[in-house]
């Protein structure tokens, strides 16, 4: 008999930002791996898209907008008295803004970090309300490169990507007792629609300039979905507190 130690079978996964990009190549993965997903985004009609691409499964789209921040603890608590116990969660939603420091403003500043950190940690404190997760749950949030290597132009979104490495490392400490596990994953330059739009803003120049920048090439969302799926599964029992970067080669310069 075959062993798949990336099962996912019987277990319940909620993944933010699953109407595109990352988060939605990371539900239709889990959906492979036998897991039932919750698909959480603000466009039904994109999420609907990511579920019927999905492997048969009892699989359950959430209309939700994260910016409702002090909402996420009773929006969770909701969700799991309809469908039990959470045995992990993805927060792939976020924000991508490039903009030089001299662009910078209180109100362009607030939004990043909103959109970046603080769903994150509201989505953490949600996880640890008690009934809402499984014991031996895994959280695993989505930062970048942009956390751990400078690059002009991307100072604010940089910063709100470091900030998400900090707080997985006090937050696995704290969760350890009550045996969850929250680490990050930081991918560099993905295909996404993200970076397509992203792309829009850059030169040919500077485009290939970050080609160069990865020795192994522009990534693609499927190889981050096989990041995160391996920490949500027995494969990353032993791991927490952690940034499992995934760069092609990004930060070895």
């Amino acid at each position: 008999m075959s062993i798949n130690p990336m099962t996912l079978q019987d277990r319940t996964i909620l993944v933010t930002g699953a109407s595109s990009g990352i988060g939605r190549e990371t539900a239709i993965l889990l959906s492979e791996l036998g897991a039932r997903v919750i698909l959480a985004g603000r466009d039904r009609d994109r999420l609907e898209e990511t579920r019927n691409r999905m492997q048969n499964g009892d699989h359950r789209v959430e209309c939700f907008d994260l910016c409702q921040a002090d909402s996420i603890p009773e929006w969770v608590k909701r969700i799991v008295s309809e469908v039990g116990p959470l045995h992990g969660l993805v927060h792939s939603a976020g924000i991508h803004r490039a903009a030089g420091i001299q662009m910078a403003n209180t109100a362009r500043i607030d939004a990043v970090m909103h959109s970046n950190v603080t769903t994150a940690i509201m989505l953490t404190k949600a996880l640890r309300q008690k009934g809402c997760a499984a014991r031996g749950g895994s959280l695993v949030l989505l930062s970048s490169v942009a956390g751990l290597a400078g690059q002009a132009g991307i100072s604010i979104y940089s910063a709100s990507k470091a900030a998400l490495m900090g707080f997985v490392r006090s937050a696995a400490l704290e969760l350890a007792p009550e045996g969850l596990r929250v680490n990050c994953v930081a991918p560099g330059y993905v295909d996404t629609e993200m970076a397509q739009r992203f792309r829009e803003v850059l030169t040919d120049e500077q485009y290939q300039a970050i080609q160069r920048m990865h020795p192994l090439g522009i990534g693609q969302p499927r190889d981050v979905a096989n990041a995160i799926a391996f920490l949500l599964a027995e494969t990353g029992r032993w791991i927490t507190g952690s940034t499992l970067v995934l760069d092609g080669g990004y930060t070895a310069h």
